[in-house]
């Protein structure tokens, strides 16, 4: 394929992706293959000879198609939102046509600085505390991360490299393997289990804080926790708060456990994968109050910020913490301006190689650019408060409806519910609605409830689509309550 031949399909790409876009409500949100569908429906190996553009293009509908659950859909209400929009799209391919490897200043210095300024442009839009920002001369900064899970586990690296350093200036008769040994992580119980696996690839004991009625941790709970552990001869080093739950979108008590991880010499890391869009939102600011006691916060502009997968956005009060854990300089990766004096060697940010666990990185930052500049503030605020609106909307029919009970405070834009009844009877009414295939849901255990999830997730949902996807969920509770009273009756 030459440019000109570029030219021409990318055209048509751009065409059967807007396409696509616009009519994916016409399209089943969820597909009807089954495992192993798409093996029999292409060769056994790769061609020996060049095939055409076309014969590519007409597989995708053919082949691929027929297996894509439909994320932006707006009768898809599962997960979270994936983010999408025209501009970041464009942006991304903005980005796989220059193609660069951005690891460091001198590798791309567009790449490196666009992110460092968008960081310090998305910190500000959510009012983060001046430490985390890296302006001209600032100890923070912030960096994309591919997802919240990267980020849990560099903040939990960092954090463990920061712990043993200190305790071996303060005990140097314990070894690295000792004091690793002794080493505990923490989390609430309704914490995403992405946090849990940082723990086991960091090769430490985590242990789970147990939320209250509301399925958030206070301060009390982490308190008995860690005197606890100590009283064992552990050391409590690291602890993970969740804002926007996974499973209900409940919020830890900030204000009470950042005073206790900061007594406590522990590194606290606020998740706020999903939640953290909102707080561009002044109405829902008051979430975050108490990150200024976090060593470091991450949300995901990919969840609700209309910016594609994956961009992760993550910020440390002190990136020296960060580069002590992970920095390595080989001479293939130094440049002349680090002999030279220049101030770049002082800006430590613009090494981002050392703030993640891959070398490489893709220029990401260029969605970020092209979403802030292109909705502006406004118009992504009023993207937040739409899906907010619809999700209160979904309740109250929820509420409205003797036969469903709500589980879980609707926040955001998540409602947690289900049939009054057993965990059987739930059970069988999210098959009954995913096997009809017309809207997409995923459950989750609040205790010892199994809960239905409806997320507003869709760029494009409107008001139209949430009375269907209820009137929808409401008649087949109704054919699925009749069926289970004429099978009670019979036996």
């Amino acid at each position: 394929m030459d440019a000109a031949e570029f030219r021409r399909r990318g055209k048509e790409m751009v065409d059967y992706v807007a396409d696509y876009l616009e009519k994916i409500e016409k399209r089943q949100v969820f597909p009807d293959v089954e495992p192993g569908y798409l093996r029999p429906l292409i060769a056994d190996c790769a061609p020996q000879d060049p095939e055409s553009f076309e014969d590519v293009f007409k597989d995708i509908e053919k082949i691929i198609m027929p297996g894509v659950t439909h994320w932006h859909s707006p009768y898809f209400f599962a997960y979270f939102p994936s983010a999408s929009s025209f501009p970041a799209l464009l942006a991304d391919m903005l980005c796989g046509g220059i193609g660069c490897v951005g690891f460091s200043w001198a590798a791309s210095p567009a790449c490196t600085e666009l992110e460092t300024v968008m960081l310090d442009w998305l910190g500000k839009m959510v009012n983060l505390p001046e430490e985390f920002l890296a302006g001209k001369d600032g100890q923070g900064g912030g960096v994309i991360q591919g997802s919240a899970s990267e980020a849990t586990l560099i903040a939990l690296l960092a954090a463990r490299t920061k712990t043993i350093r200190q305790v071996q200036l303060e005990k140097p008769e314990l070894t690295e393997a000792e004091i690793m040994g002794r080493l505990v992580a923490y989390a609430s119980d309704q914490a995403h289990s992405s946090v849990e696996r940082a723990a086991l690839i960091g090769a430490v004991k985590i242990k789970n804080v147990p939320s209250d009625d509301t399925f958030s941790v206070g301060g009390s709970a982490l308190k008995k926790v860690l005197d606890e552990d100590k009283a064992a001869g552990l050391i409590p080093f690291f602890f993970c708060a969740t804002l926007g739950t996974t499973s209900c979108c409940s919020f830890d008590k900030l204000l009470e456990l950042g005073p206790i991880c900061n007594k406590e010499n522990i590194w606290m890391h606020i998740d706020s994968a999903y939640a953290g869009s909102a707080f561009i939102c002044p109405e829902f600011r008051h979430l975050l109050s108490g990150v200024e006691f976090a060593d470091s916060f991450n949300f995901n502009p990919h969840k609700w910020l209309l910016v594609n997968f994956d961009c992760s956005a993550m910020w440390v009060k002190k990136r020296s913490d960060l580069i002590g854990a992970f920095k390595l300089e080989p001479l293939y990766l130094q440049h002349h301006h680090q002999e030279s004096g220049n101030f770049i060697i002082e800006l430590d940010y613009y090494y981002y190689f050392h703030w993640q666990i891959p070398l490489g990185r893709r220029f990401r930052s260029l969605k970020l650019w092209f979403v802030l500049r292109m909705y502006g503030v406004k118009g992504l605020q009023e993207h937040i408060r739409k899906h907010v609106r619809l999700s209160h909307q979904f309740e109250q029919f929820v509420l409205e409806d003797e036969r469903f009970e709500i589980c879980a405070e609707v926040v955001l834009g998540l409602v947690c519910f289900r049939l009054k009844g057993s965990n059987e009877l739930n059970e069988a009414l999210l098959k009954s609605i995913n096997d009809a295939k017309k809207i997409h849901l995923v459950p989750c255990h609040l205790r010892e409830k199994f809960v239905l999830r409806f997320a507003v997730c869709s760029r494009t949902v409107e008001s139209t689509h949430i009375k269907f996807a209820w009137q929808h969920i409401s008649q087949l509770a109704t054919d699925l309550l009749k069926t289970w009273e004429q099978n009670h009756h019979q036996q």
